[in-house]
């Protein structure tokens, strides 16, 4: 199966809404007229592409009308995949050094499948012969450490942990010692999942990067932030409060199997410009895949022999 399957399958609920709905509205007249792209727009707004990038999705449709003459739903659709893909930016996935140490810190809010997405990954670097480590740095809640433990066993991976309401820096700080003494390629920080004050989020942030770079200081650091697509238009305030408060370098989506709404992907690349790197299409441990923006466009929109 290749990506452009994997994510038809996966955000098969979102296709079914958006496509189809696509295709409804141009059936009537198999071009559109003002009151059709009235409801183009609604539609992208219920698939949470959100309603500022909807507007300016919809303003360029218009647009290209007025020049061209053309209103065919061909031609609308192309002009859609166009934006869409201006918005998402080109194809990035998370590069690992080879012959240094990779720390990547998960940041994220509780319930977005942060914990999940570090093993996850944690099997990925694995499976390309990579040495990992994890540090189980979100010490607020005592049932992170255990499920990063249980990631730990699940993949054979070392876990280091302290104690419930320990100070997460000095996890970090043992973390990185024991990484670099295993000779790890990758050490997974899976961080607290709060949101409560982003000038605390900040310095808890800004605290774990000073010890990194005093104690790892080649080492390649990358801030990925975890977003769940199911919580619409919340995963769009997380994203902006996270990349407002910290440096974040990119962004997973997962989820996007879980209901119509995968258009939230558009609303996040709109909001934050950070690129999407990953995307999660299900719950198997291989379902969390490099995020292909024109798989996720060709995803949402119908093609040729699909009702256009």
């Amino acid at each position: 199966m290749n990506l452009l399957e994997r994510f038809r399958t996966g955000m098969k609920k979102t296709r079914d809404f958006v496509s189809a709905g696509f295709t409804r509205i141009a059936a009537s007249m198999g071009r559109f007229d003002d009151e059709m792209l009235d409801d183009l727009e609604a539609l992208l707004v219920q698939a949470d592409c959100g309603a500022t990038c909807a507007a300016e999705l919809l303003e360029k449709v218009r647009d290209n009308i007025r020049d061209t003459g053309d209103a065919s739903a061909e031609a609308v659709a192309g002009t859609l995949h166009a934006e869409m893909m201006s918005i998402l930016g080109e194809a990035r996935s998370l590069q690992i050094k080879r012959g240094t140490l990779n720390i990547l810190l998960m940041v994220g809010v509780n319930g977005t499948g942060k914990t999940t997405t570090a093993g996850k990954l944690c099997q990925r670097f694995q499976n390309e012969g990579l040495k990992c480590v994890l540090s189980a740095a979100d010490t607020f809640r005592a049932a992170a450490i255990e499920q990063l433990q249980v990631w730990g066993q699940r993949t054979g991976t070392p876990v280091i942990s302290h104690a419930e309401g320990s100070d997460p820096a000095a996890v970090v700080f043992d973390s990185i010692h024991a990484a670099l003494a295993r000779k790890a390629d990758v050490l997974i920080v899976d961080t607290a999942g709060r949101l409560h004050n982003k000038q605390n989020l900040m310095d808890e942030l800004s605290k774990i990067r000073r010890i990194i770079a005093r104690e790892a200081p080649d080492a390649v650091c990358t801030t990925l932030l975890v977003i769940d697509a199911t919580t619409g238009q919340n995963a769009v305030l997380q994203a902006r409060a996270f990349t407002e408060a910290a440096h974040v370098d990119g962004i997973a989506i997962t989820k996007l199997d879980g209901n119509a709404k995968g258009g939230v992907a558009l609303a996040v690349a709109h909001e934050t410009r950070v690129p999407i790197l990953l995307s999660g299409l299900g719950e198997q441990v291989d379902d969390l895949v490099d995020f292909d923006p024109d798989a996720f466009v060709r995803t949402l929109l119908p093609e040729e022999g699909e009702g256009l």
